[in-house]
């Protein structure tokens, strides 16, 4: 519910707080929104989009131009989980950071120097077989006291970006890596389209920019997804046909959200999708849990 209640506060700030003189309220569901837009930047109506931003990781299937709500999934771990494992671990380390702007500096580092790697344990030999090469530096200047400082980026390069793939490593309260989450939402979904779902994985988020994001998560999903057609073919004794993964990167991908959107709002049957004020003046805030494509409440 604590998504549902960000909306209709949202909803009350546009309506009440901002000095709004049109009839139409522009809010709709944020999932809809994310999943639809960029699939629409795409010019592909089918596919799966996986969202990760700064918070709300979602993974949102969509059909033909709709979206299958039943499939939708979502990621606790998102790209301010990323910093917070970079900040503990530069200071597991003992790396002197300033306690006012550990939090940036961790964000800095995450956006500067991350990485994800196709295999763990190669990349901490890497390390240390050759620390010189691989090591990073981030100077910078304590604001309160003018002091320069220098710390070391080492391990906290690849393993930042690791917990969409161990998230163990972060949270104990959840194991399941994002791509057997990605694989759970396809095969949740209707039988006849999941080969065009897998064929059509589309990204979307900053989170998603880092070096090789999009290699590994396709990699692993195809891994996944040809151990049971593997499976399949030897229990049935028959012959699957292998099943093509697709991960799509794009140039707007760090801000697909906001292009689609304005594709999204550009069209007629945008309109169609929004409420009036005048719901909202009679209904009040709960009519943002309430969507016309989703039919009825959500």
């Amino acid at each position: 519910y604590f998504v549902l209640d960000i909306n209709s506060t949202i909803g009350v700030i546009i309506i009440d707080e901002v000095d709004s003189s049109k009839d139409q309220v522009f809010w709709q569901d944020t999932t809809l929104l994310v999943s639809l837009t960029n699939i629409f930047c795409q010019s592909d109506m089918t596919g799966v989009v996986v969202d990760i931003g700064d918070g709300a990781p979602h993974i949102v299937p969509v059909v033909n131009g709709y979206v299958i709500g039943s499939s939708i999934k979502s990621f606790p771990l998102s790209g301010s989980d990323v910093t917070q494992f970079v900040m503990q671990l530069l200071q597991e380390r003992g790396e002197l950071l300033p306690p006012d702007d550990a939090l940036d500096i961790a964000r800095r580092v995450k956006e500067t120097y991350c990485y994800t790697p196709s295999d763990i344990v190669k990349e901490f030999k890497k390390h240390d077989s050759k620390p010189s090469k691989y090591i990073k530096q981030w100077s910078a200047i304590k604001p309160k006291t003018g002091v320069p400082y220098t710390i070391d980026v080492g391990y906290e390069r690849f393993l930042g970006p690791e917990i969409f793939f161990h998230p163990e490593m972060y949270s104990a309260d959840f194991s399941t890596p994002l791509p057997e989450l990605i694989d759970s939402c396809v095969q949740s979904a209707p039988i006849d389209t999941r080969r065009a779902l897998y064929k059509n994985i589309v990204l979307s988020g900053g989170t998603t920019m880092f070096k090789d994001f999009h290699k590994r998560l396709q990699n692993n999903i195809k891994k996944i997804v040809d151990e049971r057609v593997a499976e399949t073919n030897a229990h049935h004794r028959v012959e699957v046909k292998p099943v093509e993964v697709n991960v799509v990167t794009h140039p707007i991908q760090s801000y697909a959200v906001w292009f689609g959107g304005s594709v999204a709002a550009s069209s007629h049957e945008f309109f169609e999708c929004c409420h009036t004020k005048e719901d909202y003046e009679e209904h009040g805030a709960s009519i943002c849990r309430t969507s016309t494509v989703f039919k009825g409440m959500y």
